[in-house]
């Protein structure tokens, strides 16, 4: 368990050993099987995560009841209902496993509490959260700016063995296409 939250606490700069181990002391590991939910459309989040190995995914369902991917979650990254844990609302999302997974799970008031007796882990906390923004303001920049093509290759080079971790329609979902158009754009790049 160390290792994986040690690396990803290294992203942050000038905490010290103490507050780290304060932060690791948080974590609890816990695999789930793939397409396991972590958390539902609904709920009042709790609690957050960092991926030590698996795919996770956060998705909506439309009245019709077709799935809408809005974010796939991969090893060292944060996932959960920010919105849900900050507003204390439900979730608009549902979080579920693409693979089997192992997944560390972090209590948020227990963070926020922490972070209110230790100025690491308050630095940790703010600069996980300017983490959290730029990323999702990527992901919208992605989906407003670029191709179907350009948004298929920047994912094939943020994580260059997801055909062979999940479906392809869960891609194409991810894509915001459909999984004829994965198809088409697919054989156009692996045709040159």
């Amino acid at each position: 368990m160390q290792k994986i939250l040690q690396n990803f606490t290294s992203k942050f700069k000038d905490i010290s050993k103490n507050s780290i181990q304060k932060f690791l002391n948080l974590a609890t590991e816990e695999a789930y099987k793939k397409n396991e939910v972590i958390s539902k459309i609904g709920e009042i989040s709790k609690d957050f995560y960092i991926i030590k190995s698996g795919v996770v995914r956060s998705f909506y369902s439309d009245e019709k009841g077709k799935e809408s991917i809005r974010t796939l979650f991969t090893p060292n990254k944060t996932t959960g209902s920010l919105a849900s844990l900050i507003s204390k609302k439900p979730s608009i999302l549902t979080y579920d496993c693409l693979t089997d997974c192992v997944i560390y799970k972090f209590n948020f008031n227990e963070l926020k509490e922490l972070a209110t007796e230790d100025i690491d882990i308050d630095n940790l906390y703010c600069t996980m959260l300017e983490y959290l923004f730029l990323n999702m303001e990527d992901r919208i920049y992605d989906l407003t700016l670029l191709n179907a093509t350009e948004k298929y290759l920047k994912l094939k080079d943020e994580i260059p063995e997801i055909e062979n971790l999940i479906a392809q329609y869960h891609i194409a979902s991810y894509l915001n296409i459909t999984a004829v158009q994965l198809s088409r754009i697919r054989k156009e790049i692996y045709s040159k």
